[in-house]
Protein backbone atom coordinates (compact mmCIF):
# COMPACT_ATOMS: atom_id res chain seq x y z
CA UNK A 1 0.00 0.00 0.00
CA UNK A 2 1.58 3.68 -1.10
CA UNK A 3 1.55 5.77 1.90
CA UNK A 4 -0.27 8.97 1.50
CA UNK A 5 1.01 12.03 1.40
CA UNK A 6 1.36 14.41 4.88
CA UNK A 7 -0.42 17.38 3.50
CA UNK A 8 -1.60 17.37 0.11
CA UNK A 9 -1.67 20.47 -1.82
CA UNK A 10 -5.00 20.59 -3.65
CA UNK A 11 -6.15 21.78 -6.80
CA UNK A 12 -9.74 22.61 -5.76
CA UNK A 13 -12.11 20.40 -3.58
CA UNK A 14 -11.03 17.15 -2.17
CA UNK A 15 -13.40 15.00 -4.23
CA UNK A 16 -13.16 11.69 -2.24
CA UNK A 17 -15.89 9.67 -0.41
CA UNK A 18 -15.36 8.19 2.46
CA UNK A 19 -18.04 5.75 4.03
CA UNK A 20 -17.97 4.15 7.72
CA UNK A 21 -21.11 1.51 7.20
CA UNK A 22 -21.70 -0.95 10.35
CA UNK A 23 -24.68 -3.21 11.24
CA UNK A 24 -24.67 -3.75 14.98
CA UNK A 25 -26.68 -6.62 16.53
CA UNK A 26 -28.44 -6.99 19.73
CA UNK A 27 -29.60 -10.55 20.58
CA UNK A 28 -32.03 -11.99 23.07
CA UNK A 29 -34.01 -15.05 24.56
CA UNK A 30 -37.73 -14.89 25.25
CA UNK A 31 -39.01 -18.08 25.94
CA UNK A 32 -42.57 -17.73 25.17
CA UNK A 33 -44.59 -16.76 22.38
CA UNK A 34 -46.39 -13.31 24.06
CA UNK A 35 -42.80 -12.21 25.54
CA UNK A 36 -41.08 -12.78 22.15
CA UNK A 37 -44.47 -10.19 20.55
CA UNK A 38 -43.54 -7.63 23.73
CA UNK A 39 -39.71 -8.29 22.71
CA UNK A 40 -40.63 -6.71 19.05
CA UNK A 41 -43.24 -4.15 20.45
CA UNK A 42 -40.84 -2.81 22.84
CA UNK A 43 -37.86 -2.99 19.93
CA UNK A 44 -40.43 -0.40 17.77
CA UNK A 45 -41.10 1.62 20.34
CA UNK A 46 -36.90 2.44 21.55
CA UNK A 47 -36.14 2.25 18.02
CA UNK A 48 -39.23 4.08 15.76
CA UNK A 49 -38.45 6.47 13.46
CA UNK A 50 -39.45 9.40 15.41
CA UNK A 51 -36.67 7.95 18.32
CA UNK A 52 -34.51 7.49 15.64
CA UNK A 53 -34.51 10.93 13.83
CA UNK A 54 -33.72 12.28 17.55
CA UNK A 55 -30.47 10.16 18.15
CA UNK A 56 -29.27 10.94 14.63
CA UNK A 57 -30.33 14.73 14.84
CA UNK A 58 -28.11 14.12 18.21
CA UNK A 59 -25.33 12.93 16.30
CA UNK A 60 -24.88 15.79 13.06
CA UNK A 61 -24.82 18.25 16.14
CA UNK A 62 -22.20 16.80 18.25
CA UNK A 63 -20.53 16.82 14.91
CA UNK A 64 -21.06 20.46 14.14
CA UNK A 65 -22.91 19.69 11.37
CA UNK A 66 -26.14 21.47 9.13
CA UNK A 67 -29.17 19.15 8.52
CA UNK A 68 -30.62 20.27 5.25
CA UNK A 69 -32.96 16.90 4.78
CA UNK A 70 -35.10 14.68 6.76
CA UNK A 71 -36.93 11.38 5.67
CA UNK A 72 -37.92 9.03 7.79
CA UNK A 73 -40.62 6.04 8.10
CA UNK A 74 -41.95 3.53 10.20
CA UNK A 75 -42.77 -0.07 8.69
CA UNK A 76 -45.35 -2.84 9.41
CA UNK A 77 -44.85 -5.17 11.29
CA UNK A 78 -41.61 -4.06 12.42
CA UNK A 79 -38.38 -2.04 11.91
CA UNK A 80 -37.75 2.09 10.67
CA UNK A 81 -35.30 4.50 8.55
CA UNK A 82 -34.07 7.72 8.85
CA UNK A 83 -32.07 9.64 6.35
CA UNK A 84 -30.55 12.85 6.77
CA UNK A 85 -28.61 14.87 4.26
CA UNK A 86 -26.20 16.96 6.01
CA UNK A 87 -23.87 20.02 4.92
CA UNK A 88 -20.16 21.37 6.37
CA UNK A 89 -20.72 24.56 8.24
CA UNK A 90 -17.78 26.46 7.37
CA UNK A 91 -14.45 25.03 8.40
CA UNK A 92 -11.40 27.42 9.43
CA UNK A 93 -7.79 25.68 9.60
CA UNK A 94 -8.18 22.87 7.82
CA UNK A 95 -4.90 21.76 7.34
CA UNK A 96 -4.91 21.12 11.11
CA UNK A 97 -7.45 18.64 10.92
CA UNK A 98 -6.51 15.52 12.48
CA UNK A 99 -6.19 12.53 10.30
CA UNK A 100 -3.85 10.40 12.02
CA UNK A 101 -4.93 6.93 12.89
CA UNK A 102 -6.15 6.66 16.22
CA UNK A 103 -9.67 6.42 18.03
CA UNK A 104 -12.15 9.75 17.62
CA UNK A 105 -13.23 11.53 21.09
CA UNK A 106 -15.73 10.23 23.20
CA UNK A 107 -19.43 11.68 22.63
CA UNK A 108 -18.44 14.80 25.47
CA UNK A 109 -16.23 16.00 22.76
CA UNK A 110 -16.60 15.00 19.20
CA UNK A 111 -16.05 18.42 17.01
CA UNK A 112 -16.30 17.71 12.77
CA UNK A 113 -17.58 19.06 9.76
CA UNK A 114 -19.60 17.60 6.73
CA UNK A 115 -20.10 18.04 3.33
CA UNK A 116 -21.93 17.03 0.49
CA UNK A 117 -22.72 13.52 3.13
CA UNK A 118 -25.39 11.91 5.11
CA UNK A 119 -26.17 9.67 8.11
CA UNK A 120 -28.95 6.90 7.43
CA UNK A 121 -30.41 3.90 10.00
CA UNK A 122 -32.05 0.91 9.45
CA UNK A 123 -33.55 -1.37 11.65
CA UNK A 124 -34.61 -5.45 11.24
CA UNK A 125 -36.48 -6.70 14.59
CA UNK A 126 -37.03 -10.36 14.44
CA UNK A 127 -37.76 -13.17 16.45
CA UNK A 128 -37.17 -17.00 15.93
CA UNK A 129 -40.85 -18.52 16.22
CA UNK A 130 -39.71 -22.01 17.74
CA UNK A 131 -36.33 -21.94 20.13
CA UNK A 132 -37.00 -18.32 21.41
CA UNK A 133 -34.16 -16.46 20.01
CA UNK A 134 -34.76 -12.74 19.37
CA UNK A 135 -31.95 -10.73 17.06
CA UNK A 136 -32.35 -6.54 16.65
CA UNK A 137 -29.89 -5.67 14.11
CA UNK A 138 -29.68 -1.80 12.89
CA UNK A 139 -27.46 -0.92 9.84
CA UNK A 140 -25.85 2.49 10.02
CA UNK A 141 -23.78 4.49 7.27
CA UNK A 142 -21.90 7.95 7.36
CA UNK A 143 -20.70 8.81 4.11
CA UNK A 144 -18.51 12.14 3.93
CA UNK A 145 -16.95 13.88 1.21
CA UNK A 146 -13.66 16.44 1.69
CA UNK A 147 -10.94 16.18 3.89
CA UNK A 148 -12.42 14.27 7.07
CA UNK A 149 -13.29 10.72 7.70
CA UNK A 150 -16.33 9.46 8.92
CA UNK A 151 -13.77 7.18 11.30
CA UNK A 152 -13.63 9.82 13.68
CA UNK A 153 -17.50 9.36 14.71
CA UNK A 154 -16.53 5.33 15.03
CA UNK A 155 -15.52 5.48 18.99
CA UNK A 156 -18.53 7.58 19.67
CA UNK A 157 -20.90 5.25 17.53
CA UNK A 158 -19.55 1.73 19.26
CA UNK A 159 -19.85 3.62 22.76
CA UNK A 160 -23.26 5.22 22.34
CA UNK A 161 -25.23 1.54 21.32
CA UNK A 162 -24.91 -1.32 23.05
CA UNK A 163 -24.27 -4.30 21.23
CA UNK A 164 -23.07 -8.03 21.28
CA UNK A 165 -21.87 -8.38 17.32
CA UNK A 166 -20.93 -5.56 14.95
CA UNK A 167 -19.44 -5.47 11.46
CA UNK A 168 -17.81 -2.50 10.28
CA UNK A 169 -16.92 -1.32 6.90
CA UNK A 170 -15.05 1.51 5.54
CA UNK A 171 -14.34 2.27 1.79
CA UNK A 172 -12.55 5.54 0.03
CA UNK A 173 -13.96 6.37 -3.43
CA UNK A 174 -12.90 8.56 -6.11
CA UNK A 175 -9.74 10.66 -6.02
CA UNK A 176 -8.55 13.81 -5.83
CA UNK A 177 -5.97 15.85 -7.49
CA UNK A 178 -3.06 17.67 -6.12
CA UNK A 179 -1.80 21.11 -7.34
CA UNK A 180 0.27 19.43 -10.19
CA UNK A 181 -2.20 16.98 -11.32
CA UNK A 182 -1.59 13.75 -9.60
CA UNK A 183 -4.63 12.07 -8.60
CA UNK A 184 -4.41 10.70 -4.92
CA UNK A 185 -6.87 7.72 -4.54
CA UNK A 186 -6.46 8.26 -0.14
CA UNK A 187 -5.47 11.00 1.50
CA UNK A 188 -4.68 9.52 5.38
CA UNK A 189 -3.03 6.48 6.42
CA UNK A 190 -5.00 3.79 7.70
CA UNK A 191 -3.89 -0.10 8.21
CA UNK A 192 -7.14 -1.23 10.67
CA UNK A 193 -10.67 -0.03 11.47
CA UNK A 194 -9.69 -1.30 15.20
CA UNK A 195 -6.91 1.66 15.58
CA UNK A 196 -9.56 4.02 15.26
CA UNK A 197 -10.93 2.17 18.62
CA UNK A 198 -10.44 2.70 22.10
CA UNK A 199 -9.02 -0.12 24.02
CA UNK A 200 -11.34 -0.84 26.33
CA UNK A 201 -13.57 -2.00 22.84
CA UNK A 202 -10.98 -4.15 21.73
CA UNK A 203 -10.42 -5.84 25.14
CA UNK A 204 -14.19 -6.55 25.22
CA UNK A 205 -15.17 -7.86 21.80
CA UNK A 206 -13.05 -10.64 19.61
CA UNK A 207 -12.08 -9.02 16.39
CA UNK A 208 -11.20 -10.33 13.41
CA UNK A 209 -10.27 -7.82 9.95
CA UNK A 210 -10.36 -8.76 6.36
CA UNK A 211 -8.66 -5.66 4.78
CA UNK A 212 -8.13 -5.11 1.14
CA UNK A 213 -5.69 -2.30 0.77
CA UNK A 214 -4.92 -1.82 -3.07
CA UNK A 215 -8.90 -0.79 -2.85
CA UNK A 216 -8.96 0.99 0.25
CA UNK A 217 -11.36 -1.45 1.01
CA UNK A 218 -11.21 -2.23 5.51
CA UNK A 219 -13.53 -4.85 7.59
CA UNK A 220 -13.41 -5.20 10.58
CA UNK A 221 -16.19 -7.78 12.39
CA UNK A 222 -16.43 -7.61 16.50
CA UNK A 223 -17.75 -10.14 18.84
CA UNK A 224 -18.72 -10.14 22.28
CA UNK A 225 -16.35 -11.95 24.83
CA UNK A 226 -17.73 -11.83 28.12
CA UNK A 227 -21.85 -12.00 29.19
CA UNK A 228 -24.28 -12.05 31.67
CA UNK A 229 -27.22 -14.34 30.94
CA UNK A 230 -29.59 -11.99 32.40
CA UNK A 231 -29.05 -9.35 30.42
CA UNK A 232 -30.12 -11.40 27.66
CA UNK A 233 -33.61 -12.35 29.29
CA UNK A 234 -36.04 -10.79 27.84
CA UNK A 235 -39.05 -11.15 30.36
CA UNK A 236 -37.82 -13.31 32.99
CA UNK A 237 -34.68 -13.94 34.60
CA UNK A 238 -32.22 -16.80 35.77
CA UNK A 239 -33.75 -16.92 39.07
CA UNK A 240 -36.75 -18.65 37.12
CA UNK A 241 -34.40 -21.18 35.06
CA UNK A 242 -33.05 -24.53 36.13
CA UNK A 243 -29.51 -25.38 35.54
CA UNK A 244 -29.90 -27.27 32.42
CA UNK A 245 -32.59 -24.52 31.19
CA UNK A 246 -29.52 -22.18 31.39
CA UNK A 247 -27.17 -24.26 29.61
CA UNK A 248 -29.66 -24.55 26.74
CA UNK A 249 -30.12 -20.98 26.83
CA UNK A 250 -26.62 -19.91 26.47
CA UNK A 251 -25.85 -22.72 23.86
CA UNK A 252 -28.61 -20.65 21.78
CA UNK A 253 -27.35 -17.31 22.59
CA UNK A 254 -23.55 -18.19 21.93
CA UNK A 255 -24.84 -20.13 18.48
CA UNK A 256 -26.68 -17.24 17.23
CA UNK A 257 -23.68 -14.52 18.00
CA UNK A 258 -20.70 -17.20 16.16
CA UNK A 259 -23.18 -17.58 13.21
CA UNK A 260 -23.66 -14.08 12.46
CA UNK A 261 -19.40 -13.42 13.59
CA UNK A 262 -18.79 -15.52 11.15
CA UNK A 263 -21.03 -15.12 8.99
CA UNK A 264 -22.49 -19.24 8.26
CA UNK A 265 -24.61 -21.50 9.24
CA UNK A 266 -22.57 -24.24 12.41
CA UNK A 267 -23.54 -27.36 12.17
CA UNK A 268 -25.74 -28.98 14.74
CA UNK A 269 -24.36 -30.21 17.95
CA UNK A 270 -26.18 -33.09 19.88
Amino acid sequence: MNKPFDKLKLHGFNNLTKSLSFSIYDICYAKTEQQRKEYIEYIDEQYSADRLTDILGEVVDIIGANILNVARQDYEPQGASVTILVSEEPVEEQQNYDADEAPGPLPDSVVAHLDKSHICVHTYPEAHPDDGICTFRADIEVSTCGIISPLKALNFLIHSLESDVVTIDYRVRGFTRDINGVKHYIDHAINSIQNFMTEDTKEAYQMMDVNVYQENLFHTKMMLKETDLNTYLFGLSTDELSDDEEEEIRSKLTREMQEIFYGRNLPETE
